[in-house]
């Protein structure tokens, strides 16, 4: 199996999720120092831990109920700069394997299970774990049930287990196994269980607060896919219509560079301050037909085949008499810097192809489809088959809400581009819970989304994207604060170059007229 590099999507999901703290690397054999060193003092004082660890795998979690578990193996081992922790890996029958790892000393007395990206199949243990570790936490991630890339959706080929476990069952499971091991290790169980992740990610924290409302506390939902389909089906849209009949793409990197300079500098006060980003895109009212070049002008203008395609993205896939099928499938004005990733000269996504070629439909076209068999009319109507597995769009969170259970979703309005999920996707989503629980008092006891202006997809981008989410989840489950407002960085070359207060939607931060714009003392709520 080849060795597919991360789209760059990826590698900004961890900052957004939390606050990092620099590691400094250190050898193997240091780390095992480490670890010898951490398991003898503790010894010294009466308790085994490193005995605890390895006695894991002798024990017998096939019983556990809705989850029976076997331990494949359990070590001692040492984060990177960071505490010493017993490392389980194992698996809940059938297939959905897992790796959790348990502080040895200074344990918070919480649980805390990652999400993964795109199409899992691996264990991304590595990308949050470590940080939460250092905050105490025992933390587990999963591969969801399946092996491969995370761009690789052949395991799904008319195999429904899968599919079961991708969509709803693995994040259920592994809760429940990884509560159950930390309980053995520690003696006692944890005292508040949460989640956390992105896009992927998100969606699974979305369907865990709809279908599994006891398995915790707390929930991070970021950029949360929770309309796979659909989604995948806007993009292919945007892709086709940058395709050119000879194969290549109708608009240039430096073609998106001019529509987003022009884009953002009519639109950027709406924040109350030109700093180069949109407060609210649904606000921005710029006419991109005033880019049409004129006589011989060749720079810095489009052509009218540009525009059409530009048009076409903005507004999401159409059917055939122009009725647009999903409403909440336009991409904002701001992100337009992502949109050369829907098609790059003679290529589609794989991940989008593979999703209707493997685990949009049953049974499954297969490895044969082809992209000019796409009809996006017809599709639309035959994703209900498997938007019963992986759809999280529930708006009914009675259950979540009267166990207590807290949600922080957020999502950045300029999130588009390969692996992107339309803004307006969690909007409508939010909007429609606040209809279904109440109105927005009743749901913003338990229900929080926050909208970041200039942010790509799960981080990124020009506006500030960096929030310690998990910080703010912890007081508000424990303490009863729920977040009026979250401060989120952009970070420069030599450390944070800006701040803004973000606020639940639908509030927006405005400047207040004087003051530092980069200060996020500068911004005040603002109600729409």
């Amino acid at each position: 199996m080849k060795t597919m590099k991360p789209p760059s999507f990826l590698l900004t999901i961890v900052s957004s999720l939390l606050v990092l703290v620099a590691m400094v690397p250190r050898s193997a054999g240091a780390q095992q120092s480490t670890a010898q060193h951490v398991a003898a003092e503790l010894g010294a004082q009466g308790s085994t831990p490193a005995l605890r660890c390895t006695e894991l795998s002798q024990i017998d979690f096939s019983r556990l109920e809705d989850a029976p578990t076997a331990i494949a193996r359990a070590e001692l081992d040492v984060a990177e700069n960071g505490p010493a922790f017993c490392r389980v890996q194992g698996y809940v029958a059938p297939q959905v394997r897992f790796e959790l790892r348990l502080p040895l000393t200074g344990w918070n007395g919480k649980f805390v299970e990652t999400g993964c990206a795109a199409a899992c199949g691996t264990v991304m243990v590595e990308w949050l774990c470590p940080t939460l570790l250092k905050r105490g936490y025992a933390c587990l991630a999963s591969d969801m049930g399946h092996q491969g890339t995370i761009e690789d959706e052949l395991w799904a080929y008319n195999n429904l287990q899968a599919e079961v476990d991708f969509g709803y069952r693995a994040a259920h499971v592994t809760a429940l196994a990884g509560k159950a091991i930390s309980e053995r290790f520690y003696a006692r169980a944890p005292s508040k269980s949460y989640f956390c992740g992105c896009s992927t990610g998100g969606r699974e924290g979305m369907m865990e607060a709809q279908r599994f409302p006891g398995d915790f506390d707390g929930i991070i939902a970021g950029a949360p896919a929770s309309d796979q389909a659909g989604t995948i089906l806007i993009r292919l849209w945007a892709a086709v219509s940058l395709r050119r009949a000879d194969g290549r793409s109708i608009l240039s990197e430096t073609d998106l560079e001019t529509v987003h300079t022009s884009v953002v500098s009519a639109c950027d006060m709406n924040d109350g301050v030109r700093d180069g980003l949109i407060g609210d895109p649904r606000n921005c009212r710029f006419d991109i037909a005033t880019l049409l070049c004129k006589g011989v002008e060749q720079s810095r203008c489009l052509s009218r085949e540009q525009l059409a395609a530009l048009k076409k993205i903005y507004s999401g896939p159409t059917a055939s008499d122009g009725t647009i099928l999903y409403k909440d499938g336009a991409l904002m004005p701001g992100s337009e810097l992502a949109f050369g990733e829907y098609y790059k000269s003679g290529h589609f996504s794989s991940f989008d192809t593979d999703y209707l070629k493997f685990m949009a439909f049953w049974p499954s076209p297969g490895p044969n489809w082809r992209i000019s068999e796409l009809d996006f009319e017809r599709y639309s109507r035959r994703f209900g088959m498997t938007d019963a597995l992986y759809a999280a769009n529930n708006p009914d969170l009675t259950a979540f809400k009267s166990r207590g259970g807290k949600l922080i979703a957020y999502q950045g309005w300029a999130d588009a581009g390969a692996g992107g999920v339309p803004p307006l996707k969690v909007v409508h989503y939010y909007e429609t819970v606040e209809r279904t629980m109440g109105g927005p008092a009743s749901t913003r006891d338990f229900f929080r989304l926050f909208m970041i202006p200039g942010m790509g997809h799960c981080g990124g981008g020009e506006g500030a994207t960096n929030v310690d989410y998990i910080s703010y989840l912890e007081t508000w489950v424990e303490n009863g604060r729920a977040p009026d407002m979250v401060i989120a960085t952009h970070n420069g070359p030599s450390g944070p170059a800006f701040t803004r207060p973000v606020y639940p939607y639908p509030l927006e931060a405005k400047y207040k007229g004087k003051g530092d714009p980069a200060s996020a003392e500068s911004f005040a709520p603002h109600e729409p």
